[in-house]
């Protein structure tokens, strides 16, 4: 970049009726910046400073929020998928007074510090999301912009656009990285095809990543792009023309029909002399003595740091003010709503209270043993269309796969405007029924991103082998805290013909790996609602339902004994005939039934055997000891485990003289019998695997 192009696009306009104590506040911001990264010796000073106009803008101008009540269901939200530029939203949360303080801006990136190195959501006061790995947060803000419209429908469908109190707007910051990332252009082409007006991004066009310029790797015309995708796009050129970025926001807020992409150009590190617009402003710190240049340019004091005018800072936090304002005229419209309508209103407060309705399970389907059975992605259907009518919070669909999946509540409405309307599918903007498109990543992202907007229940669904493709998206999901279910269906194998390209062998293991993350593989139609049961009445943490494409037998007692035995994680099925035995063995899912099969010949052969039905090792390791005690006894050291998947997870379940019936390496292309019979998963490998067992138990006891 020339020096006249720097020069253009750090020309700095402040809007009219702004003070200088305006311009003070955004120089104060740059400077804060570069000393929090100076102190603690890392981070990212370079987008903080050049966003500082673009932020303060945000906070004190555009945005409509009160620090004071930072969970005010009528606020905007603001999303920094920049998230390692974490000070672009410290620093305003701190001038803004959100709770933070200079001690804490001092404390970035340090132990125990409200200012982590990315911002974390349940962590610092005004964070709407856990941001960092890059392309998450811009997803997840579309998931937020498809729950605001989801929220008005349920809540108030037919007031004017603009006129309820549950419009509000969603505001992204995003860098280069995040445009690139794949996540980011799966969002945004859904984001386009749902119409979604309420969602604004701001691109920071600054063409600087920590290999420095990106045309290393990135050439393409970003805005041409996002036209493409149907959005409504403008060019702002200069991150210090505030009257233009204002102007550019207000526009996009008046775009109802369309989400809005803004592509701001600026100088990385401005007004860093020697640094700015190169790489090493991005991710490093500027050094002492670049720092006391950018405050001399500025006009601070280079002996100081961490230098705050308190005129400043007063001037600043008058946003309580217009925040507290904003929100008292939000709240007459809101009591005019809820005075006009009851039944939504006892909705939502139900909803943000985190309760169920009284009863509800009681809607829950159940199934009497069936040797032909069901397949428990079938079961999983059954469950969502049984739960229609009794949570109307629970809302989602699959990524392509919803015939597969059995994610479609029968009778829904497809979510997005009419015109996505098909001859298959009727849409709605406040439907029910969602359609990723084949996205399994953004899906993550927005199931993520719905959740944290509001109350409602989101799951979506696709094959277990492609959860590959949403990992650092459930991985999130489980950082968060965030009870969003995925359906994972065709868990094995036992998905048969489409070979080892889609059958899953080292999933389980993986995902059970994420911690946060809760995989329940129920063995049969009553364990599927019973897993459904668990995931829905708790609030704390995501859930992975691992669900077979081929039948299975509904076994003897889990009509009765799964709803209790599933939400521990693993519960006694059929215990040993004389309440002693010798071997214990351990099934899940479509291997489930193979271990009550062992159980029946071991037993027939004079052999006490006893099975324990395990869906969630995480849920079961939870347990106090004395119920794991009393599921798995101590004494009984032979066991055997059983699943078709890799043996990694279940070696503490079975200890060092147990065996595991498993398969460590890839499928076939073959009917589901077939696989299981050459793979060797079988009743038969079972029994002779609780035999060595046993043997090895005897021989070291001798």
């Amino acid at each position: 970049m020339s020096d006249t192009d720097i020069a253009k696009l750090t020309a700095q306009r402040l809007p009219d009726d702004w003070t200088d104590l305006d311009r003070r506040a955004i120089d104060t911001v740059r400077v804060l910046a570069a000393d929090a990264v100076q102190k603690v010796g890392n981070g990212h000073p370079g987008t903080a400073m050049s966003l500082a106009p673009l932020a303060y803008a945000l906070f004190q101008r555009v945005m409509r929020h009160d620090p004071a009540d930072p969970d005010w269901i009528g606020r905007d939200r603001f999303v920094l998928s920049a998230g390692h530029s974490s000070l672009t939203l410290y620093l305003q949360l701190f001038l803004s007074g959100y709770g933070l303080e200079i001690d804490d801006i001092q404390a970035l990136r340090t132990w125990g510090s409200l200012t982590p190195a990315h911002p974390e959501h349940g962590h610092t006061r005004g964070v709407e999301i856990t941001t960092g790995p890059l392309g998450q947060g811009l997803a997840s803000a579309v998931g937020m912009a498809m729950a605001a419209r989801r929220e008005r429908g349920l809540f108030d469908p037919d007031a004017a656009p603009g006129q309820s109190p549950f419009d509000h707007h969603i505001y992204v910051i995003a860098s280069d990285g995040d445009i690139e990332e794949g996540v980011t252009s799966e969002a945004s082409s859904l984001a386009g095809r749902q119409q979604l007006g309420a969602l604004t991004v701001i691109y920071d066009d600054n063409r600087i990543s920590i290999e420095d310029d990106t045309t290393i790797a990135l050439s393409e015309d970003t805005a041409m792009r996002y036209e493409a995708y149907g959005w409504h796009v403008q060019v702002v050129e200069g991150g210090e023309d505030v009257p233009a970025i204002i102007a550019a926001l207000e526009a996009a807020r008046a775009v109802t029909d369309r989400p809005s992409f803004i592509l701001l150009r600026t100088v990385i590190g401005f007004p860093a002399p020697n640094k700015m617009n190169t790489g090493k402003a991005h991710g490093a710190a500027l050094g002492d003595e670049e720092v006391a240049e950018v405050k001399k340019i500025l006009g601070f004091d280079p002996a100081k740091t961490f230098e705050v005018d308190p005129a400043v800072l007063a001037h600043a936090r008058e946003v309580a003010g217009r925040g507290e304002r904003a929100k008292a005229r939000w709240q007459a419209s809101f009591d005019a709503w809820r005075a006009a309508n009851d039944e939504r209103a006892a909705l939502l407060d139900r909803l943000t209270s985190r309760e169920l309705p009284k009863g509800w399970a009681d809607a829950l389907p159940s199934w009497d043993p069936d040797p032909k059975g069901v397949a428990t992605r079938k079961a999983s259907g059954e469950v969502l269309n049984s739960l229609a009518d009794v949570l109307p919070e629970l809302w989602g669909g699959s990524a392509d796969l919803a015939e597969s999946n059995n994610t479609t509540m029968k009778g829904a409405d497809s979510f997005g405007p009419a015109e996505a309307s098909t001859k298959e599918w009727s849409a709605n903007p406040y439907g029910r029924t969602l359609h990723f498109g084949v996205r399994e990543h953004a899906m993550g992202s927005i199931l993520n991103g719905i959740r944290l907007h509001g109350p409602t229940r989101p799951y979506g669904g696709t094959f277990m082998v492609f959860s590959d493709y949403m990992r650092p998206a459930v991985r999130l999901a489980a950082l968060q805290g965030l009870p969003v279910v995925f359906v994972w269906t065709h868990d094995s194998i036992g998905l048969g013909e489409d070979g080892p390209t889609h059958q899953p062998v080292e999933h389980l293991a993986a995902l059970r790996a994420i911690p946060g993350l809760v995989v329940l593989r129920p063995g049969d139609a009553n364990e599927t609602a019973a897993a459904w049961r668990t995931a829905l009445g708790q609030y704390d943490y995501p859930v992975g339902l691992a669900l077979t494409r081929q039948n299975l037998p509904v076994l003897e007692g889990t009509k009765d004994l799964a709803v209790e035995g599933v939400a521990r994680g693993g519960y006694v099925l059929a215990d040993a005939s004389d309440g002693s035995p010798r071997v214990v063995l351990i099934g899940t899912g479509s291997e489930l039934q193979l271990a009550v099969e062992a159980r029946n010949a071991l037993e027939a052969d004079g052999v006490p055997a006893r099975v324990v039905s395990m869906p969630s090792m995480d849920l079961f390791a939870e347990q106090d000891q004395d119920y794991r005690d009393q599921v798995l006894p101590p004494a009984v050291s032979a066991r055997v485990s059983v699943e078709a998947g890799i043996a990694q997870p279940w070696h503490r379940w079975v200890g060092d003289a147990g065996e595991i019936v498993s398969l460590e390496h890839f499928g076939a292309s073959a009917d589901f019998e077939t696989l299981y019979r050459e793979f060797g998963i079988t009743a038969d490998a079972v029994v002779e695997a609780a035999e060595r067992s046993i043997r090895t138990v005897t021989e070291r006891s001798r």
